[in-house]
Order: structure tokens, then C-alpha cells, then sequence
């Protein structure tokens, strides 16, 4: 049996510390670029776990790196639909990076879309769309349920990185890719517990995306598992930073703790707390999600939980290129890993 690549064996053959390898593998910062393409290139090459399957693509594919239309090996767009500006600061970011480099390697451009309110509104698809073209779809910031519903009947292989809350149960009919949103909300919730910080609250609109309320369940359930009851007056349901603040001002005392949504959301917390001076982490802990380029320049920094934003991208690829050959597979819904990260604004000494 073929030996399984290890990260000391990219390591070993790269000429470099089982540390840096570690950190371009799981999109940690400290790397340059040139660096961390290298070490996925080399990652990809040895078969290193997954990114086996990427090679055999490649080579499958054998097309250049970027593939025009009017390029032999042209394959078609895979179409990004958002109804979001995606900003530096957000995770998706630096994943469609990888992404959009994989995908041309495979023959596939990448356009993306904006669907706007009218187009929600009216049930269209924005007028840069070319079904004619379109070999896949990929949907980020997509929470509208019926218009999501509404593009699964395109007869195309659809991923949703992210989606809809699903309160009621009900999942859409296509796979899906998330972050990992529990297990590491509840690691925190029982180390908060175990140092006798009891009182937790959560923010956030909990019904805005699949995330979120992912999240908020994760905390209530480790809660409930740890038998401490959750003050429901500690519950901001709210992203606004006026509706956090409506809600805050209201509170008679803080809880030790807030667990916030995502980190744009913990830093309109903090500034909200400032406002009515309270000090982080002294008089209110607060967590965040994301692990935005934000979350390490606040003051104080941002304890947050870290998005393998590569990985993500692989699993994106992964799942459209597997749809897209065997269409009749059973819906798929991927959790990737994510890492909680501990800065200055929970720190309990």
C-alpha cells in the first residue's frame, strides 16, 4: 500500500520547517504568496490528502492556465452569483482566489454576477447571465430562499457556499458547503465554562443565514449539554450595529461573555461597549467567526475561529466537478474545518 504524504514529507522535499508547510496548508498568516502557492503546488503534486484529486484533473484537463473561449481546451464559465460585495474582509475572498486559479487550470472562467434587489424581487437573473455558457453555478450571500429555490431549477450543477437559515428543517435541493460552525463555538463555550464564566450571551440575527444559526444552536446546545441555563435577555437577534445598540443600552448588566455572529458584528459590539464604557475583555468578554484581517488589528484583538479558506475552495471545486459528471448523485452538504483562535478580548486573567 502506497505510504499516505505527510505535511513533514512536503516539508522534507520543499527544503523547509514542518511549521511553515502547516500554515500554507490551513491558510494561516506569516506566509508569503510565492511561498504558500508553492507548497500547495508541491501539496497537490505528492497527493497530499485533499488535493489528490486536483492533480489527477489537471493532468486529465492538461490546458493552460488561463483558458479563453476561444481556446481549444475552453470547457465554459462556471458563474459566481452574489448579492453581496465581497470585500477583502470577507472569508469568501481569499477562497475564490483558489478557487478561480483551480478552475482555470481546468479549463473554466469565472464570472461573476450581481443579483440585485430587483432581481430578487422579480425572480430574475441578472441580464450578465448566459445560460448558453453557464456549466456551473456558484452562490455566495445568497439567503433569499425562494430565489434560491428558484435558481435549483436551472438543469445546472449548483453549489451553495453558505445559504438560507434552515429553522424549519427544510434544506434546498442542491449540495451545499459550510464552515464547520459548531465544533469549536461549543470548544469555547466549555472553556468559558470551565472558568467559571457562566453568564453568555449571543449576537447576531441568528435566521439571516445557515451560519449563524448554526453558531447560535451550536452555543445554546453546549450550554444545555453543560446544564447552564441561558438568560434569554443576554440574546441580541440583531446584525445593525442601531439595533445592537438599541439592545445593549436597554441590558441592567453585560454577561461575562457575548459570542457574536461573525466578527463584524463583534467589532460593532466592542464599539458599542466603548460608547457606554464598558472595557473589553475587563467588564464583557466578546467572541467572534471569521478570523477577518479586521479581527488582528482591533484593539483589543479579536478572539475569533479561523475559516480554512483553501480548503474551502478545494471542497467547492471537489463538489461542482462531481456534480457536473454524475448529476443523479444525492445532495451533498460539507462542513470543512475551522480552528478557534484566542486573542485579547477573551483573555480571563
Amino acid at each position: 500500500m502506497k505510504k499516505k504524504t505527510t505535511i513533514q514529507d512536503i516539508a522534507d522535499a520543499l527544503g523547509l520547517s514542518r511549521n511553515t508547510v502547516s500554515k500554507a496548508i490551513n491558510n494561516a498568516d506569516g506566509l508569503a504568496d510565492a511561498t504558500r502557492e508553492k507548497i500547495l503546488d508541491k501539496a497537490i503534486e505528492m497527493g497530499y490528502k485533499q488535493f489528490s484529486y486536483v492533480n489527477e484533473l489537471r493532468e486529465a484537463a492538461a490546458l493552460t492556465s488561463a483558458a479563453p473561449e476561444n481556446h481549444p481546451g475552453y470547457l465554459g464559465e462556471i458563474a459566481l452569483l452574489t448579492s453581496a460585495f465581497l470585500t477583502q474582509s470577507h472569508f469568501a475572498s481569499t477562497m475564490l482566489d483558489k478557487f478561480q486559479r483551480e478552475i482555470s487550470q481546468l479549463g473554466f472562467t469565472m464570472n461573476t454576477h450581481r443579483v440585485t434587489e430587483e432581481n430578487i424581487r422579480d425572480m430574475t437573473l441578472p441580464p450578465t447571465f448566459r445560460r448558453d455558457q453557464v456549466k456551473a453555478v456558484l452562490c455566495i450571500e445568497m439567503f433569499n430562499r425562494a430565489y434560491d429555490e428558484m435558481l435549483c431549477e436551472l438543469e445546472v450543477p449548483i453549489l451553495f457556499v453558505d445559504g438560507p437559515a434552515k429553522c424549519d428543517g427544510v434544506a434546498l435541493p442542491a449540495d451545499q458547503l459550510y464552515m464547520d460552525n459548531t465544533a469549536e463555538i461549543t470548544r469555547f463555550v466549555n472553556d468559558m465554562l470551565s472558568k467559571g464564566q457562566r453568564r453568555i450571551g449571543f449576537v447576531g440575527d441568528y435566521r439571516h443565514c445557515q451560519s449563524f444559526y448554526e453558531r447560535y444552536a451550536a452555543f445554546r446546545q453546549a450550554m444545555l449539554m453543560a446544564g447552564v441555563p441561558v438568560e434569554d435577555r443576554f440574546i441580541i437577534p440583531h446584525n445593525r450595529i442601531e439595533d445592537i445598540a438599541e439592545a445593549l443600552y436597554e441590558l441592567s448588566d453585560l454577561p461575562d461573555i457575548f459570542i457574536c455572529a461573525n466578527d463584524f458584528v463583534a467589532g460593532d459590539v466592542m464599539r458599542v461597549l466603548f460608547s457606554i464604557g464598558k472595557i473589553v475583555p475587563q467588564d464583557v468578554r466578546v467572541l467572534g467567526f471569521d478570523d477577518s484581517p479586521e479581527s488582528r488589528i482591533s484593539r483589543p484583538t479579536l478572539s475569533t475561529v479561523h475559516i480554512h479558506t483553501q480548503i474551502m475552495a478545494i471542497a467547492a471545486l471537489q463538489l461542482l466537478i462531481s456534480r457536473e459528471k454524475e448529476p443523479s448523485l444525492d445532495f451533498r452538504i460539507v462542513h470543512t474545518q475551522t480552528d478557534l483562535i484566542y486573542r485579547e478580548s477573551t483573555e480571563t486573567e
